[in-house]
């Protein structure tokens, strides 16, 4: 599954491409890994690791394959355990953020820090603009602040 990943990266395939692509090849060897799962479970003991992992898999198969009926999911959340893992790892930092409203207040400038990165946003330039316009920008008009729309502002 991941191979038929690096193949759509490596083509630049767009998402109507990318879910082609997907239908063509991933939902098949889903299909068979879901059949596979279902087959093995009556043979295993249901506490025993195997037993566990299976249920739990078979249990939420349907949203665990979603991501092959479209091109704009991803297979797994790597991307985003990867931009919070200074976060999880800075933790006992964060223990002295003065305040639960101060610490709400960090982690929210970490997500907003962190989606710049996901969407190659540079931040600098990003708070400097957002911060400079904020004040007299129409409320309901805010989400186009939202780094991902922001880039696509400026672009």
């Amino acid at each position: 599954l991941y191979e038929i990943e690096r193949e759509c990266n490596a083509q630049a395939y767009d998402i109507a491409d990318r879910k082609s692509h997907r239908f063509e090849k991933a939902v098949p060897i889903l299909a068979e890994l879901g059949g596979w799962m279902i087959n093995q479970y009556p043979q295993v003991l249901p506490k025993s690791p195997i037993g566990q992992a299976l249920a739990y898999s078979i249990k939420r198969w349907n949203k665990l394959c979603a991501y092959a009926q479209t091109g704009h999911l991803l297979p797994d959340n790597n991307p985003i355990e990867n931009s919070i893992r200074p976060i999880a790892l800075g933790r006992k930092n964060h223990l002295f953020a003065g305040s639960h409203e101060a610490a709400r207040r960090s982690a929210m400038l970490y997500s907003l820090l962190g989606t710049c990165k996901m969407h190659k946003v540079d931040p600098v330039k990003w708070l400097q603009d957002v911060l400079s316009r904020i004040a007299g920008y129409p409320v309901n008009r805010i989400k186009e602040l939202l780094p991902h729309n922001w880039k696509l502002e400026q672009s």
